[in-house]
């Protein structure tokens, strides 16, 4: 059903809104995982599933947002199938967050190392038992890696956080693609009314 988005009034500027606070969390997690997985590739490791989720997610919801925001833009976006793809996300956004954040909930980062140049060449170097696995397996373990040193604890948090804002935020906007649909629908219906034959 086409629609004119000027006309939407506040739904519209929310949906609006909704989408670019979308596009710029997901594009900061982006940025986290992508760095995190580059360090951990670059020490010959192998990322750990977490962060490879999370970047898969991540990515296919900022091209999901983007084209969803094109077609709203141009009066064709499927209003009530993009409410229900927008619930799909909040439920990977859920996951998401909950599989980054298990280890993060009792973790203080300020009691960590703060130097993550000396930690990190320790950690890598090290022949400690959980290192040996690590090399053994080629996969650096999660919980090791969020606990690795301060910079690293206070990114892993960030990449958390933003997980939590994007429920929210897919939440919201599932619930505004419904209400538009319905606010459309309504006015189809009162523009053009049965006609009445004596």
């Amino acid at each position: 059903m086409r629609f004119q988005a000027p006309q939407l009034g506040a739904l519209g500027v929310t949906f609006s809104i909704m989408r670019v606070c979308q596009f710029a969390s997901l594009i900061a997690v982006i940025g986290l995982c992508a760095n995190f997985i580059n360090e951990i590739a670059t020490a010959e490791h192998n990322s750990p599933a977490e962060l490879i989720g999370t970047l898969t997610v991540a990515v296919t919801s900022v091209i999901y947002v983007v084209i969803t925001y094109i077609l709203y833009y141009d009066n064709m976006l499927p209003l009530l199938f993009t409410g229900g793809l927008d619930g799909l996300l909040l439920i990977a956004s859920i996951v998401v967050a909950s599989l980054v954040g298990k280890p993060l909930s009792m973790l203080n980062c300020a009691a960590l190392p703060a130097s993550p140049a000396l930690v990190r060449t320790t950690f890598f170097s090290s022949s400690g038992v959980s290192i040996r696995a690590a090399v053994i397996t080629k996969t650096l373990p999660y919980n090791t890696l969020v606990a690795l040193d301060q910079p690293t604890c206070y990114e892993i948090k960030a990449v958390w956080g933003l997980s939590i804002a994007l429920c929210v935020l897919f939440a919201f906007s599932s619930l505004v693609c419904i209400g538009l649909w319905h606010r459309i629908r309504r006015q189809g219906a009162a523009s053009n009314p049965k006609d009445i034959e004596g």
